[in-house]
């Protein structure tokens, strides 16, 4: 009888430990934080998947612009395309429902398409159906570093058992030399801690933005940011302490 009293208290205790062990959900920002190397204008070579003749003649060149925007405790990057071959506009967001992210890009054409998926190791792949055409669509956005990224698009017809590439879009980053690096190599942006490329004033004292969107979150309310910056710093500085002592 002393064994069917214990059973239910340790079910509780296991529940309790796996709660504990279950990680809290990420704020917007923070989910986004990793494409913040994205942020600022592109120059980019898109080829074609075929053969080399094919390649050389597909070839295009378009420009692309990330921004962060910012509504009340809402985030997101948006992006535009500059005389793009096969998109306008997006927008990048995290669903902490479902801890992925969701890519919402406007086509040549002003077809909405939506796209999900997960970051691994700085690669984020997104996917969505395309039930006319009966096939598996995917962007696989890949991060190199701070001033260079690539983007394919692939396709997976139902009947085949794995995605075909159809292009891929090489970008490098505009203006880098005029960008300085986040952390403690100088100074970051004060509303989405990425690399700064201009300076805002608040009371007298000098600040970072690293783009459009946050230049205007900072100006909307800039007390929140320095705040919510200062509380980021000095938790960094505990974190660099904390490493030292160890």
């Amino acid at each position: 009888m002393k064994w069917l009293q214990i059973i239910p208290a340790l079910t509780v205790l296991a529940a309790l430990a796996q709660a504990a062990d279950t990680p809290a959900p990420k704020s917007l920002k923070e989910a986004l934080k990793p494409f913040n190397a994205l942020v600022g204008s592109w120059k980019a070579l898109g080829v074609p998947e075929g053969t080399r003749e094919q390649k050389q003649k597909g070839v295009w060149n378009e420009t692309i612009q990330w921004e962060w925007q910012f509504k009340g405790d809402d985030c997101w990057l948006t992006v535009d395309f500059g005389k793009g071959k096969y998109f306008v506009d997006g927008q990048l967001r995290y669903l902490p429902a479902k801890d992925q992210y969701q890519l919402t890009l406007t086509t040549i054409d002003k077809e909405t398409q939506v796209f999900a998926g997960a970051l691994k190791q700085h690669i984020l792949a997104l996917e969505r159906q395309d039930e006319k055409k009966k096939e598996t669509q995917r962007v696989v956005i890949s991060l190199l570093h701070d001033n260079r990224y690539l983007y394919h698009y692939e396709v997976k017809a139902t009947e085949k058992p794995s995605f075909s590439k159809q292009y891929q879009v090489g970008a490098t980053k505009q203006g880098v030399p005029f960008a300085v690096g986040a952390g403690e190599s100088g100074p970051e942006c004060v509303v989405s801690g990425g690399a700064p490329t201009t300076k805002v004033t608040y009371k007298g004292q000098t600040y970072y933005v690293c783009c459009g969107g946050c230049r205007d979150a900072f100006k909307e309310e800039p007390e929140k940011y320095i705040k919510e910056y200062e509380a980021r710093k000095a938790q960094e500085a505990k974190e660099r302490a904390e490493k030292f002592k160890k």
